[in-house]
């Protein structure tokens, strides 16, 4: 990617965010200035994204970047619901895809060519009531359609308590490394709002430099 890319995809609230984050956290003063030059970015395209996040439930970011280039390979460079289906689930499970995500890409790929969801609606819903739409769809949990909404639509304050990594940011920042509970990750996010995302996304960063790609 270029500059003049990642210039185009950068957040419009990311410097706001940035400056309320540092201004009323200590964590955040510390952290952001280590990765002063990526952000945020999407791909931007809603079934990919969604697919992409299926394919990474569960397993580390290293099997689910190996299965979906095996993936792509069945599917097309860009998959749709269409290529999708015409690959079925024998290609999707030689792709390294288990049974039941097979299902749920196959179920993924069923809601968008038959027009059981509304992407084009997405940038108007409110945050849940875009993930209520989205967990209709079999293998989409809360988790999945909050990483939709920080990666996809780019929505400035989610605050995805099931993610593992974010907890575990937050335990090694704010608790030294003490487990903490969901309560206790909400709690020290009441600072961040209504930039959870942000702040989210550099705890993620604290772990893992490089950011991952929906």
């Amino acid at each position: 990617m270029n500059s003049s890319e990642s210039i185009a995809t950068k957040p419009d609230y990311w410097e706001s965010a940035l400056t309320h984050l540092m201004k009323r956290d200590r964590i955040m003063k510390k952290l952001i200035p280590k990765h002063p030059d990526i952000w945020l970015t999407s791909r931007g395209n809603p079934f990919i994204t969604l697919a992409r996040s299926i394919v990474g439930q569960q397993i580390s970011v290293k099997a689910a970047e190996s299965v979906w280039q095996r993936f792509l390979l069945e599917c097309g460079k860009r998959p749709t619901p269409a290529s999708v289906q015409k690959a079925g689930i024998d290609q999707l499970r030689s792709a390294g895809l288990s049974a039941r995500k097979a299902e749920y890409i196959l179920d993924l790929s069923t809601h968008f060519s038959e027009k059981r969801v509304r992407p084009q609606r997405w940038a108007d819903m409110e945050d849940e009531d875009v993930i209520a739409e989205l967990t209709a769809i079999r293998g989409i949990g809360r988790w999945t359609a909050e990483m939709f909404l920080i990666f996809n639509l780019q929505r400035p304050d989610v605050l995805p308590l099931d993610d593992v990594g974010l907890l575990n940011a937050i335990s090694l920042h704010y608790f030294s490394g003490e487990p903490v509970s969901r309560f206790e990750a909400r709690e020290v996010s009441a600072a961040w709002q209504p930039w959870r995302t942000v702040a989210t996304w550099y705890l993620w960063r604290s772990l893992d430099p490089v950011p991952v790609e929906y």
